[in-house]
């Protein structure tokens, strides 16, 4: 059981980042003998809905900001490092998908959550996925952007190759969030949970979920089978899944391309149509690729 609201040892207390990453609050807590750390709307809004927003494979919360900070003044918003990323401490059993999505719970227990929209982008989606599955009391609405893991990213010198091709088609400046973040993730760690990852039968428990569910895809994502397979596959039951392809992001959509992120999120969370911004440049736009038969259908 998690110990709610339990705080560092005062003796060693733990230090916030010199500079924050954003305007959202850094705070830490500790959960089960284990520091936490995460970011939180700094001044919540009267709206009760809560989000969660859950990083990807290797890396801390820090690159979901850009996102997380838009929808900040939306939702009551919460981008914790799961512990064993980023600055949360390390735990032996938190490098499994169920472990990741108990720990996920724990904090929502910490933070007084009974229920939460979770946002996730690569592994995230995994993760939130089985948050769903084992915890269904736990989460309202799923976003799931650019998932990653199962036999696509399989072997592990295939997903090397795909994260090779990805890494100059995101922004330059990616590089100086995430590599800090793999390093100090290292090397055993890398290898045992993407055992973990490509093994987590994703697509079965995503078909099975029973809540509204966004899936965003990045048109330029070499991590994913083309968006048209996706429907394909999805199709193929009657989900609750809406599928929606944003044109010129690859995979760290959450980082890339925040405004547009942000604005399909509110439009699905009140159950809006798809539609564009028509600020955006040329080279970006919307597509609803697939909704699943029980997905609710957009309102006027």
């Amino acid at each position: 059981m998690s110990k709610r609201g339990s705080s560092p040892d005062p003796a060693q207390p733990r230090k916030l980042p010199r500079r924050p990453a954003s305007s959202l609050t850094e705070k830490w807590t500790r959960i089960d003998d284990v520091d936490v750390f995460y970011r939180e709307s700094p001044d919540p809004p009267r709206d009760p809905r809560v989000m969660v927003h859950v990083h990807g494979f290797g890396l801390s919360g820090r690159y979901l900001l850009p996102t997380a900070e838009k929808l900040a003044d939306d939702f009551h918003t919460f981008v914790p490092d799961l512990p064993g990323f980023g600055r949360s401490g390390k735990r032996r059993d938190m490098l499994d998908i169920p472990d990741l999505a108990r720990a996920a719970v724990d904090f929502l227990d910490d933070r007084g959550v009974e229920k939460a929209t979770l946002v996730g982008n690569s592994m995230g989606c995994p993760v939130i996925i089985e948050t769903a599955h084992t915890y269904p009391d736990r989460i309202d609405r799923a976003v799931l952007v650019s998932p990653a893991g199962g036999v696509f990213n399989q072997p592990l010198r295939r997903a090397i190759r795909q994260l090779s091709v990805d890494a100059p088609r995101e922004p330059t400046r990616m590089a100086r969030v995430a590599v800090p973040d793999y390093v100090r993730f290292g090397v055993p760690s890398t290898m045992r949970m993407f055992r973990s990852l490509t093994q987590y039968p994703s697509l079965q428990r995503l078909l099975e979920l029973h809540i509204p569910t966004l899936v965003v895809l990045g048109e330029r994502d070499p991590l994913l089978p083309h968006a048209h397979r996706v429907s394909e596959i999805a199709s193929q039951t009657d989900s609750h899944v809406l599928v929606v392809l944003l044109e010129g992001a690859a995979h760290a959509i959450n980082f890339s391309h925040p405004g547009q992120l942000a604005h399909v999120i509110r439009l699905f969370m009140d159950d809006k149509p798809i539609d564009n911004d028509p600020s955006w440049p040329g080279h970006v736009r919307l597509y609803e690729v697939h909704r699943g038969r029980h997905h609710p259908p957009p309102q006027a």
